[in-house]
């Protein structure tokens, strides 16, 4: 632990933020500005911004799944960890080269890879590191740090092109820095909790019985995830086939008439947001349980997109934008969390898999139908999309899980 008292937070726990908050500061100095660079730069169009967006966060779904369980069997997360970091560490200042919209494609490819094998495994080791009563807070302050980073990356971006305008290819070369910090803190990071020792499942043994931490669910014999396992990924993938990618949100301020110069200042307070959000979200899961946050983040986001359908005023939208922040506090942290509490301690590499795994593939549809609709019919109607669908995951919600099932729950 960190200091005195159970209330702190292990110290693995503070380097892995630490890992997340330098590389979201390295992420963050390129992605609110490559929709400007794909659209004004090399000219590509929304449906490219679709796909390289939905594309790039789709080519990972199977590997996170793989990764997951190598982790579980393996008994070596950090080792992956270090290799997923390492190679978006690497690809990422490639992007300095990119003269094509299928060139920033591939290594947004690359980078996401990168993303997929480090995820699940990176997961586990939080879960393992964090106590059950303290699970919220420990994913909800991972997220935080996360998005401090994203916070310093549009801050060091403008400020550079403050004093170099357009240098958007030496900005995106410079990422190569905090890069190299992620690698070093990754190797100060130990393996395993001291207290939870790896001990692989033997090949033979029977399945042992799988329950929550507050609902005993037998899991089925093929599977080895309980029931309320697969209907939450269930409800997650609906919501995630509305959960476009927010480089529109960026593409949409820009067509409103707010200046290049003011994106990446707008990013960086979104997740000042975010960050105070992820803080106060997680531990809201932890005393009033998941459910409850997660479907108050959920109907948060769908106002947000409505809002964006309804106005085209840039005050209107620049308060709304920023405002909505609170929706990755309220469920971010606390979805992982939740997946934490669901999935048997002997395979939450695997559930971090299949849950990073539905984000990804609700990445790609989402993203694609989004620029589809975006270019066919109108910005205003692929928001009101996002919106649909964030009710109607919110309702599964609801339905498919009884108070009783519903982890983090005091009563």
């Amino acid at each position: 632990m960190t200091g005195n008292g159970k209330s702190r937070l292990p110290r693995p726990v503070w380097l892995l933020g630490w890992v997340s908050f330098f590389t979201d500061t390295a992420s963050e100095m390129v992605y609110p500005l490559l929709p400007l660079f794909l659209t004004k730069v090399l000219g590509a169009g929304a449906m490219s911004l679709g796909a390289v967006e939905g594309i790039a966060e789709a080519a990972n779904s199977a590997l996170k799944i793989f990764s997951g369980r190598l982790s579980d069997r393996s008994g070596r997360p950090r080792r992956l960890v270090l290799i997923g970091y390492g190679i978006s560490s690497s690809v990422r200042p490639f992007i300095a080269l990119a003269s094509s919209w299928t060139h920033v494609l591939g290594i947004r490819f690359a980078d996401r890879l990168g993303k997929g094998i480090r995820g699940a495994p990176r997961d586990a080791m939080l879960a393992e590191f964090a106590a059950p009563e303290q699970r919220g807070r420990v994913f909800g302050f991972h997220r935080a740090m996360d998005h401090a980073g994203a916070v310093l990356g549009p801050l060091l971006a403008s400020a550079f092109l403050y004093f170099y305008p357009g240098e958007y290819r030496t900005l995106f070369a410079l990422t190569i820095i905090p890069g190299a910090i992620v690698i070093a803190i990754i190797l100060l990071i130990p393996e395993r909790a001291p207290s939870a020792p790896f001990a692989p499942p033997a090949l033979d043994a029977p399945p042992a019985p799988l329950r929550t931490p507050s609902h005993p669910d037998e899991a089925a014999p093929h599977s080895r995830m309980p029931s309320a396992m697969w209907r939450a990924l269930i409800v997650i993938t609906v919501f995630a086939l509305g959960n476009a990618s927010d480089a529109f949100l960026l593409l949409r301020l820009s067509d409103a008439g707010v200046t290049t110069f003011w994106i990446p200042l707008l990013w960086s307070g979104l997740h000042v947001v975010k960050v105070i959000s992820s803080l106060a979200g997680g531990a809201l899961s932890d005393r009033f349980g998941r459910r409850a946050v997660i479907a108050a983040g959920w109907i948060y986001y769908g106002a947000v997109y409505a809002v964006f359908a309804l106005t085209d005023s840039p005050a209107v939208l620049i308060a709304v934008f920023l405002a909505y922040g609170a929706y990755f506090g309220l469920t971010e942290g606390v979805e992982k969390a939740w997946i934490a509490d669901l999935a048997p301690a002997t395979a939450r590499g695997a559930a971090f898999g299949y849950y990073n795994a539905a984000l990804g593939i609700g990445a790609l549809l989402a993203s694609l139908l989004f620029g589809a609709i975006w270019t066919s019919v109108s910005a205003d109607a692929a928001f009101l999309t996002g919106a649909a669908l964030a009710a109607l995951a919110t309702l599964l919600l609801y339905f498919l899980f009884s108070h009783e099932q519903n982890p983090g729950h005091k009563r």
